[in-house]
Order: C-alpha cells, then structure tokens, then sequence
C-alpha cells in the first residue's frame, strides 16, 4: 500500500503562484511514477502533470505547459508542483497519485491523495 497526502492548496488571487506538496509513505514510493490531477466542480478528473519514478521524464496537459512545474525527491518521498500564473480556471481539487506505469490518463495509476483545494480568484 501507499499512501499518498497532499498539502499546500489554498486561495490566490490570479496571477499568483502556489506550491503543491504530496508526502508519500508506504512500499517503495520510488519506484512508482506520480501524477497530479484536478476536478473542478461538475467535472472530470483531469490529468495535470506527471513523472517518471527517475524524475527523468515529465510531461504536461497543455493547460499546464510553461506555467506548472512537477519534480520530486526520492529521498524525502515527496512530489511538489509548482504552480504559477494562475487563473480561476485552475480552480479545482487537486489530487496527487501513484502508478506503476504513470499515465496521462486516470486509469494509470493505483493510489490517490485526497485532495488539497486551490481557488483562484479573479
């Protein structure tokens, strides 16, 4: 098992930034590739940003490309994402999660966080 916390959501008027933070425990975190997702209200989960178990290979929806910025720390089991230039639209809970594979899709992954909301105000 793996569990998975998420911290570091909250408001921001838009144009700010926030940094994201998912502390992993569990089997071997390292191993697994980590994504992050987010589900406004009345919608799907969507993928965000995602990377590899290395940290080697990242890759982003377009709506997150040059603005958003996965990475994480093996030794610390920890994923963060930063976040800038944000806009209401960003507004959403944002989950992260763990897969074997990693994915852009949601079927790719095993574990989810439980969220952190961020809201983006105009």
């Amino acid at each position: 098992q793996v569990q998975l916390v998420e911290s570091g959501g909250g408001l921001v008027q838009a144009g700010g930034s926030l940094r994201l933070a998912c502390a992993a425990s569990g089997r071997t975190v390292s191993t697994y590739a980590m994504g992050w997702f987010r589900q406004a209200p009345g919608k799907e989960r969507e993928f965000v940003a995602g990377i590899s178990w290395s940290g080697g290979r990242t890759y982003y929806a377009d709506s997150a490309k040059g603005r958003f910025t996965i990475s994480r720390d093996n030794v610390k089991n920890m994923v963060s994402l930063q976040m800038n230039s944000l806009q209401p639209e960003d507004t959403a809970v944002y989950y992260c999660a763990a897969g074997t594979y990693g994915s852009m899709r949601k079927e790719g992954y095993d574990y989810w966080g439980q969220g952190t909301q961020v809201t983006v105000s105009s």
